[in-house]
């Protein structure tokens, strides 16, 4: 009735008034991390600067007086330091934190989807004699020797972002299915199945037509690991089913692909409600 249809349009703009606040919310914390690089960046050049110009004095002839504008090895090691405590400033912002250690440094990656907090996992570095994994808490399947191979020993910050970016999208996939079977269960037909990454999910659930249901199956394929969206979505229909079921199936799977799991199911309910 008109009740219903109010409450709807109230929970609607609620949502809509939630999105753009963290939408505001987002765009002020990239502005910040922006800003921030940018002073890290104008750092690591005054620092990369005063020790080539220590690396030139130390090339002069034996003997030669060194020109006092150069920073001694002490102010080179302080500025190594500081860039360090500065990236890990940085890196706070983003999910990622880190202490110095005796042997190097130990990162703390926190993972979050849709603004809820989930899991942090841990990774303790060495940096002599070379930068080196000591050991971490990143799940088995997480493909970190990979990241480390690529990105470890030359841009230490690119490998964080990139295992960074695998720990939340696995986070975030793992999530949606929790959400799934914890809210829309009345929905399922048998169990939601899933591999420990999540990047593979198969199930069955409900559709009405006409005071009838029927059956469709899922199959959610997450090919881009860095990704919470499906690459590859198949929705089919139980044999026997009209025909035009069909063209709810190609409207559900496309909805899939552009929408989170447990949104896409929160529309299917809506739909259904606003036909009754």
């Amino acid at each position: 009735g008109v009740l219903t249809h109010l409450e709807m349009l109230e929970a609607r703009a609620y949502e809509a008034a939630v999105k753009q606040e963290e939408t505001e919310q987002q765009g002020e914390k990239l502005a910040r991390l922006k800003e921030r690089a940018r002073e890290l960046r104008r750092q690591r050049d005054e620092l990369r600067a005063k020790v080539e110009l220590q690396q030139k004095g130390q090339g002069g002839k034996e003997g030669a007086l060194s020109d006092p504008a150069q920073p001694s090895a002490r102010a080179v090691l302080e500025w190594k330091i500081k860039s360090l405590k500065a990236m890990l400033q940085m890196f706070y912002l983003t999910g990622i934190s880190g202490k110095l250690t005796k042997r190097g440094v130990c990162f703390c990656v926190s993972t979050a989807y849709e603004g809820t907090y989930l899991d942090s996992y841990h990774l303790d570095l060495l940096t002599q004699p070379e930068v080196q994994i000591y050991r971490h808490s990143v799940p088995t399947f997480i493909p970190l020797e990979q990241v480390a191979k690529k990105y470890l020993q030359t841009d230490i910050r690119r490998f964080l972002s990139v295992l960074s970016d695998h720990l939340n999208a696995y986070a975030g996939r793992r999530y949606q299915a929790d959400q799934l079977q914890e809210h829309f269960s009345d929905q399922l037909e048998g169990t939601l199945q899933r591999n420990s990454l999540c990047n593979l999910l198969v199930f069955n659930y409900h559709v009405s037509n006409q005071s009838e249901t029927f059956l469709f199956n899922v199959r959610l394929l997450y090919g881009d690991l860095c990704c919470c969206l499906p690459t590859e979505v198949t929705v089919s229909c139980t044999p026997g089913a009209p025909a035009c079921l069909a063209a709810t199936a190609a409207a559900h799977s496309d909805l899939f692909r552009r929408t989170a799991l447990h949104k896409a199911f929160r529309s299917f309910r809506r739909a259904e409600e606003n036909v009754d």
